[in-house]
């Protein structure tokens, strides 16, 4: 069973930066996507960003579009997320999650299509 890990979770001012990454237990892992997701308390999980595991597309919530930057690392597993100008409103617990199986050429695939979740990492982001 493949675990994920997140780390690079924090408490940053408002205007600051972040850099999360997520590590995939086994090196020979490869999925379809790995996705960004974040949940607010009391909320449902909300997608941020995706990258195809091929071909690197990617894509982001309109939140985050123009300062979140995801990336991936083929050669270590890893799948970062640079958050920079950051807002009390990024608060939130992030998770990376994997999906397998898929051919993703457009659009963004729901919380349910993803086959595996990170324990997840707070980030806060004071006023």
């Amino acid at each position: 069973q493949v675990q994920l890990e997140e780390s690079g979770g924090g408490l940053v001012q408002a205007g600051g930066s972040l850099r999360l990454s997520c590590a995939a237990s086994e090196r020979t892992f490869s999925p379809s996507v790995i996705g960004w997701f974040r949940q607010f308390p009391g909320k449902e999980r909300e997608f941020v960003s995706h990258i195809t595991w091929g071909g690197g597309r990617t894509a982001y919530a309109a939140s985050v579009k123009g300062r979140f930057t995801i990336s991936r690392d083929s050669a270590k597993n890893t799948v970062s997320l640079q958050m920079n100008s950051l807002k009390p409103e990024d608060t939130a617990v992030y998770y990376c999650a994997a999906a397998t199986g898929w051919s993703l050429l457009a659009g963004t695939l729901p919380a349910s299509a993803y086959d595996y979740w990170g324990l997840g990492t707070q980030v806060t982001v004071s006023s």
